[in-house]
């Protein structure tokens, strides 16, 4: 049974991410150097988040109470903060990159900032999905029976749930930011900010899952349908697709821009 769950959990939280890597990311070498950058870029915010908050914990003492819930408050505020500053400075090195890479091979066109906006969107998911999962994952190889002392048996379901949303929505929040930057409009940017820190404190609700876990998801719809308009798609593009009617479709084929 705790292998079942085990696998199970692992393909729910991450099976679309594997999916969507083996499809669109594994076949370009050079998309597969974005993807761990990305990747990269997101373990040094965790880096300098979790040094912020030991430094938080020296400070007050790592005193249990009240005090305790507002330091959590205070670790999910920065933590996001400091993920956004690092996908807006990975935007600006890729921004260069591109610019370098159109200089060195004129004649080659460069990846279109939609498209490395997806993937590394993508490697923001990924690595946080990993560490926010990984251990919870490990855990449900037992031993021992969850809700045996009258918690939520769902624990390892509803994180696996959770941690597919969380892993999407940085995709999602990755093509929002950079066109964002592009067209020089800081509303997304401001957006992406505000739903991540709305994503996070809904964590607080949990165990209450059927709130959390439902807010989240219909964030995440609403999110991904505004990011499929934003790279480039619309109800016609999204009929053909369906239909099986184009089968170049959005960024996996995009020309540069």
């Amino acid at each position: 049974m705790t292998a079942a769950v085990f696998f199970g959990c692992a393909f729910i939280a991450f099976g679309p991410a594997l999916a969507l890597y083996i499809f669109t990311i594994a076949t370009d070498p050079l998309r597969i150097i974005f993807l761990i950058v990305g990747a990269f870029f997101w373990l040094i915010s965790l880096l300098l988040s979790s040094f912020v908050w030991f430094v938080a914990r020296a400070i007050t003492g790592n005193r249990d109470g009240p005090i305790e819930k507002y330091l959590l408050i205070f670790g999910v505020l920065v933590s996001v903060l400091i993920q956004e500053m690092f996908r807006f400075a990975y935007y600006r090195l890729l921004k260069k990159a591109n610019e370098g890479l159109k200089t060195i091979n004129p004649d080659e066109p460069a990846p279109s900032m939609r498209l490395l906006a997806y993937v590394s969107g993508l490697g923001f998911g990924i690595m946080s999905g990993v560490f926010s999962f990984v251990n919870t994952l490990s855990d449900s190889l037992g031993p021992g029976t969850v809700g045996i002392h009258g918690d939520s048996p769902y624990f390892f379901l509803n994180s696996a749930f959770m941690t597919q949303v969380i892993i999407l929505l940085h995709m999602f929040w990755g093509i929002i930011f950079f066109d964002g930057c592009e067209k020089k409009n800081w509303y997304p940017l401001l957006a992406v900010i505000l739903t991540h820190l709305l994503v996070s404190a809904l964590t607080f609700l949990n165990p209450q899952y059927e709130i959390s876990l439902v807010s989240a998801y219909m964030i995440m719809v609403l999110t991904g349908i505004w990011a499929f308009f934003v790279a480039g798609g619309s109800r016609r593009s999204l009929k053909r697709y369906l239909l099986c009617q184009d089968k170049n479709f959005l960024l996996y084929s995009q020309r540069s821009r």
